[in-house]
């Protein structure tokens, strides 16, 4: 019977020492594994901005990163590279349509690349926060929506509403006539170099994080921007004046490259929605909360708030903002107006 038992050992290990290195290998791994589930895969996303670390913008990334990893149980990972960390704007947007980067904040900007883009951030189009949001969440932000991502393949996740663009300079502006040879940064977007070359100014394009060097070295004289970015990026000490010209009240698109969210998992897509619905609710909560902060903070570090003729900037640029649309974006433009 002992003789058998071992015949018996001595035939199984033949057999195995016969089988194939890759069976032997995998029937090590089972082995040591037991009954463990096979390692699950990390998708990780990479988010970059414009603002820094003090804006809401940045906050409601890292919220966004937080939610993500929660509900997923860290199957989904966000890595947030604020102030221009993996570019300027525009080429964050190459980026992502590269596959480089992931996930960013855009608006106007993108209208380089499609057209209704520009409804996000038009010179003198949008009255107040409640026709913001008659347009950005109802018919036209849906087809905007769309259109976004037939266009040029990065989906909108969220909308964050921004403050309204005042102009800052070292001379008090209070008429169009003040804007007479007025060196101006502009963002890269042609509705606003159409709107302020209409009221007399010199639009110079640039990028956000060549503002402040240019200021002060005097390249350029003026730039305009809602309260937040003219604070996080410390304009007051180099601009003294802040003209209450209210020409843009925007949103701000919260962008991810469609092949990058395709790549998830089904039930991986609808928590990366929600997390992202939920990231919507947390800025604007944010945003509302420190707007009164921001223009007391401006005013303490000494900047000069100055009342503005507005009907006659929106009389001057109003007609070169429309004209510089192509007939079917003006059709769009009337439907906006008609829901003021």
């Amino acid at each position: 019977m002992l003789v058998n038992i071992s015949m018996n050992i001595f035939s199984r290990v033949f057999l195995l020492l016969r089988l194939p290195k890759t069976w032997l290998w995998c029937m090590a791994g089972c082995l040591l594994l037991g009954c463990q589930e096979p390692a699950r895969q990390v998708y990780r996303f990479r988010a970059g901005h414009v603002a820094n670390e003090d804006h809401t913008w940045h906050q409601a990334f890292l919220y966004f990163g937080h939610l993500l990893d929660s509900l997923s149980q860290g199957r989904i990972r966000l890595e947030v590279y604020p102030a221009e960390q993996l570019g300027k704007e525009q080429e964050l947007l190459r980026s992502i349509k590269a596959g480089i980067a992931d996930i960013t904040i855009t608006g106007g900007t993108l209208q380089n690349w499609c057209e209704i883009a520009s409804f996000s951030d038009m010179p003198f189009l949008i009255k107040d926060s409640e026709h913001l949001r008659k347009v950005a969440e109802g018919d036209i932000g849906r087809r905007m929506k769309e259109t976004i991502l037939r266009e040029t393949g990065l989906r909108v996740i969220a909308i964050f509403e921004r403050g309204a663009r005042n102009l800052t300079s070292n001379r008090p502006i209070r008429h169009p006539d003040d804007l007479k040879g007025l060196l101006l940064r502009v963002p890269n977007v042609p509705s606003y170099v159409a709107a302020w070359e209409a009221m007399g100014a010199k639009p110079t394009p640039m990028a956000f994080s060549e503002v402040f060097t240019s200021l002060q070295q005097g390249t350029i004289q003026a730039q305009e921007n809602p309260y937040a970015m003219i604070a996080s990026a410390s304009f007051y000490e180099v601009q003294q004046y802040l003209n209450l010209t209210e020409h843009v009240i925007s949103w701000g698109m919260v962008v991810v490259g469609e092949k990058q969210f395709q790549a998830l998992p089904e039930e991986l897509k609808g928590i990366f929605l929600q997390a992202a619905e939920a990231m919507q609710e947390y800025e604007h909560r944010l945003f509302l909360k420190v707007q009164n902060e921001l223009k007391t903070l401006l005013q303490q570090k000494g900047m000069q708030f100055i009342e503005v003729d507005q009907q006659a900037f929106r009389q001057k640029a109003g007609n070169a903002v429309y004209e510089s649309l192509s007939p079917e974006m003006q059709q769009i433009y009337r439907e906006i107006k008609a829901l003021e």
